[in-house]
Formats: structure tokens, C-alpha cells, sequence
């Protein structure tokens, strides 16, 4: 039996997934004009950040191992392209 990671992934072929992942920064931060909370984390040996939002602030995760699954997302920025993972999906390990 497939778990719920394994039926998302199958089903959407640009969803990734890193499992245990070492959360090495955690940055919550009020959205302007918005009832949502911007959570941003950085994991251990990846340079990219990881958005995600949420009605309210949660425990920190720094320092914890997560399963994330998430897609890749370019913003251009004054003609500057960066990079993030939007998340689909966080757990902790």
C-alpha cells in the first residue's frame, strides 16, 4: 500500500521529496496586509530557501529533521531570477 508522499509524487511528476532533512534555519514572519504567517527554512547542504504559509506561527523547527515534499519556483525580481521550494508538504522525521 502506497503511502500519501508516494501518491502525491506519482501523481504530480514535478513534485520532489528530501526526506530527514536537517532544518538549520526557521524565519516566521507576518504577511503585509494578510492573515498569513510566511514560514522560510533553510536545510543543511541546500542553498535554497523553502516558503511555505500558515494561519498562525508554529513551534520553531530549527534544528529538527523534516520530510518535505515541494515544487522548484523561479521569482524574478528587478529582472534578477531567484530561486525557492514552495512546499506542498512538511513533517517532522
Amino acid at each position: 500500500m502506497k503511502s500519501e508522499r508516494e501518491k502525491l509524487v506519482e501523481k504530480h511528476k514535478q513534485l520532489n521529496q528530501t526526506d530527514n532533512a536537517k532544518v538549520i534555519s526557521h524565519v516566521q514572519r507576518e504577511e503585509k496586509d494578510s492573515d498569513w504567517v510566511r514560514h522560510t527554512i533553510m536545510l543543511e547542504g541546500i542553498d535554497v530557501p523553502f516558503i511555505y504559509r500558515r494561519k498562525q506561527q508554529y513551534q520553531s523547527l530549527k534544528g529538527a529533521r523534516v520530510n518535505v515534499t515541494y515544487y522548484r519556483h523561479v521569482e524574478d525580481v528587478a529582472g534578477i531570477e531567484f530561486e525557492t521550494m514552495k512546499v506542498v508538504r512538511i513533517k517532522r522525521s
